[in-house]
């Protein structure tokens, strides 16, 4: 072939033709990219919207309480509607025989009144079997004196007065027990009674729970054990209390006050984060300043504090049987 001739065509189409197939491949590839992005796209925007629509259903959970006009409580309905989407109704008792038998009816889907101690004796009472699922608070149980200083400063032979209910008479023993001035049977539990007094530096006085600060005022005993309300409506100074249980020990592991549900929603996703939201900093903050700082705070767990009850319910059944 001269130098003259023509340069061949079939060579160039062949190159032509090849450009082609790869544009062609290469729109394809970007065709399949764009339906695959836009299929995952649509895929998450399925699943966040029936995510969002699960978590921000808005919903009413009742508590049953005792004290719903606290203020502390109001900031808890503001978290639980911010959070959860949850409307708290507060369905407030002044007598503490109701909101478990309210709770048990489907009445209130929860409450938050009583500790360990008081839910037991009322299981077991009532044959019932509701649950704890979160703790809140232990509130130490003072012995007051006017006139000594320490527990160790009251003289052999005196006067110590002690609520006679069956909720307050064993946890005052116990604090007696802790403060060395009796033993009990057993080292004791929280259905003791005066009759468990197995030595004593002291002769213990069981009194109505709202006539132990007036014995301890009109010189009648040298100490007493004063629960917190009378306590401040006697006008008892803090510097009064000589001594106190401590809370995180396990005599006052009965004392530790909860939220109760029924059985049956022990594992309820949405109660369980209401339990936990108390221990949120404002609402804790708020249950120091209506209790004059004497909450202690405890973050026990459900599963434990289902053990507890068991432990405590036991204890029941057998005070009831002697």
């Amino acid at each position: 072939m001269s130098a003259s001739s023509p340069a061949p065509q079939l060579p160039q189409r062949a190159k032509r033709g090849r450009g082609v197939l790869i544009g062609i491949i290469a729109a394809i590839v970007v065709i399949i990219v764009v339906v695959v992005i836009i299929v995952v796209a649509n895929r998450n925007n399925s699943s966040s919207s029936s995510a969002g629509a699960t978590t921000n259903a808005p919903q009413t959970v009742s508590i049953g309480v005792a004290d719903a006009a606290s203020p502390y409580w109001k900031t808890y309905q503001d978290l639980a509607k911010s959070k959860y989407n949850v409307t708290i109704k507060l369905v407030n008792f002044t007598d503490y025989s109701q909101p478990n038998p309210a709770l048990s009816q489907g009445q209130t889907d929860l409450n938050e009144f009583q500790h360990i101690q008081y839910l037991a004796n009322y299981n077991v009472t009532s044959h019932d079997d509701l649950q704890p699922i979160g703790a809140t608070a232990v509130y130490p149980l003072p012995l007051y004196s006017t006139k000594y200083k320490a527990a160790s400063s009251i003289p052999d032979g005196s006067a110590v007065a002690i609520p006679n209910d069956a909720v307050n008479e064993a946890r005052g023993l116990l604090v007696l027990q802790s403060a060395k001035l009796i033993t009990l049977k057993d080292g004791g539990n929280a259905f003791s009674t005066v009759s468990d007094i197995e030595t004593h530096k002291v002769d213990v006085t069981a009194l109505d729970a709202s006539q132990t600060a007036g014995a301890l005022q009109a010189g009648s005993v040298a100490a007493a054990i004063v629960n917190q309300n009378y306590a401040t409506q006697a006008k008892l100074a803090k510097t009064d209390a000589i001594f106190k249980d401590d809370p995180s020990s396990a005599s006052a592991a009965p004392y530790v006050n909860v939220f109760v549900a029924q059985k049956k929603d022990i594992t309820n996703p949405l109660y369980l984060k209401l339990a936990a939201l108390y221990h949120t900093a404002s609402v804790e903050k708020g249950v120091e300043t209506q209790n004059n700082g004497t909450a202690v705070f405890r973050t026990t767990s459900a599963a434990d504090l289902q053990k507890e009850l068991a432990t405590v319910e036991s204890q029941a059944k057998a005070a009831a049987s002697k």
